[in-house]
C-alpha cells in the first residue's frame, strides 16, 4: 500500500537522525498548541522568542491569547472544539466573523476536537449527527469569507476513523473541510504509517499535525521522536502545519517530563529549544515530586484533549 512504502522510505532516510542531536533547525511550518499556565503566565512570553518562533497556534478557543493578540507574526486559528444538543445561534461563526471585521488575519479555523473520544479521556464525547448540523451551521459558511477549514481532529484510534465516515455520511455533502488535523501519541514508526494512511485516503487535502508527541519515554526517545519527526514533517510537502505537544513545564507534563519543552523552573529544555530554532541547553527536565512517586497514568496522552475541554467549559 502507499502509507506502507512511504513508511519504509522515511524511516531509511531519517536513520541519521534517530539519535538525539544538536542541530538547530527553522520551520515556518511549526505552530504553537498553547497551554496556558495560571501559575506561570510568563511562560507565554518564550514563544514569542528565539532564532525561529512558531508562525501560528492555537488554543482551543475561538478567541485569541491576549498575550499573543497583537502579535502579527504568529497567526491565530480559531477553535470550534465542540457542540451540545442546548446550542442555539452561531456563536462560533459570529466571533471569528467580527474578529475578520477588526482586522484579524485568520485564514484558518479547526473544527471538532476529538470528537470520538469521551469525556472520561478528555474527548469532546460528539455524535457525528450533532456535528455535522453545527459544522453546517457555524463552520461551512466561513468559505464564502475564504477561510479554509480544518476538519474534526479525531483521536489516533480506529474510533476516529469510524467516526469520521460517519460524520461524512451525516453530512451528506455539505460539509467540506479544506485540511485534515491529525493527532498522534504514540511511537515513530506509527505515528508516520498512520500519516500515510490519511494521504491515502484524502490524496488532495493537506495535513496539519496538531498534536504530537511520544508519552512517557526516556529522554533519549523523545528527542529522537522529535527530530526524526521534525525533519520528516519538514520535508512532505503534503504536511504545511506541525504543532508538537508540550509547550509546558515538566513538573505539570502529563505526557511524561521528557516530552516537556520546558523545565520544572521554566527554562528551554533540548527539544524547545530545536522547536524554536535554537541549540541544544542541556537543561533536563524533571516531573514533580508527587509524579515521581505515584507514577505516571497509562492515559496520560489525553491530557491535551483534557486540557481542552475545561478551556470549553469554563
Amino acid at each position: 500500500m502507499r502509507h506502507t512504502a512511504l513508511l519504509s522510505a522515511t524511516t531509511a532516510l531519517l536513520a541519521s537522525t534517530s539519535t538525539a542531536q544538536s542541530v538547530a533547525s527553522s520551520s515556518s511550518k511549526r505552530g504553537l498548541c498553547h497551554v496556558p499556565s495560571n501559575k506561570h503566565p510568563e511562560d507565554d512570553k518564550i514563544w514569542l522568542q528565539g532564532p525561529s518562533p512558531p508562525t501560528w497556534y492555537y488554543n482551543y478557543k475561538p478567541e485569541p491569547t491576549a498575550e499573543y493578540a497583537k502579535n502579527t507574526a504568529m497567526q491565530f486559528v480559531p477553535m470550534l472544539w465542540g457542540a451540545s444538543s442546548d446550542d442555539k445561534g452561531t456563536p462560533f461563526l459570529d466571533s471569528v466573523k467580527q474578529q475578520i471585521a477588526n482586522g484579524a488575519n485568520i485564514t484558518y479555523v479547526l473544527g471538532f476536537n476529538e470528537p470520538d473520544g469521551g469525556y472520561d479521556t478528555g474527548g469532546s464525547s460528539l455524535a457525528a449527527s450533532l456535528a455535522a448540523a453545527r459544522w453546517k451551521a457555524e463552520m461551512e459558511p466561513l468559505k464564502e469569507l475564504g477561510v479554509k477549514l480544518g476538519a474534526p481532529g479525531v483521536t489516533g484510534a480506529e474510533t476516529g476513523w469510524q467516526w469520521l465516515e460517519n460524520f461524512y455520511n451525516e453530512c451528506n455533502g455539505g460539509c467540506n473541510p479544506d485540511f485534515v488535523p491529525v493527532h498522534w501519541y504514540g511511537n515513530f514508526e506509527g505515528m508516520m504509517s498512520h500519516i500515510g494512511r490519511v494521504t491515502s485516503k484524502w490524496p488532495n487535502m493537506t495535513v496539519w499535525v496538531t498534536e504530537y508527541g511520544y508519552p512517557n519515554q526516556p529522554l533519549e526517545e523523545a528527542q529522537s521522536f522529535y527530530n526524526m519527526s521534525a525533519t520528516s514533517f519538514d520535508s512532505w510537502p503534503n504536511i504545511t502545519h506541525y504543532s508538537y505537544f508540550g509547550a509546558f513545564r515538566s513538573d505539570v507534563s502529563n505526557v511524561g517530563a521528557n516530552a516537556a519543552m520546558l523545565t520544572q523552573d521554566g527554562k528551554l529544555t533540548d527539544i524547545g529549544s530545536w522547536y524554536l530554532g535554537g541549540p541544544a541547553t542541556k537543561n533536563i527536565p524533571k516531573k514533580s515530586a508527587a509524579a515521581a512517586a505515584a507514577g505516571v497514568p497509562a492515559q496520560a496522552y489525553a491530557f491535551a484533549a483534557t486540557v481542552a475541554m475545561w478551556l470549553f467549559w469554563a
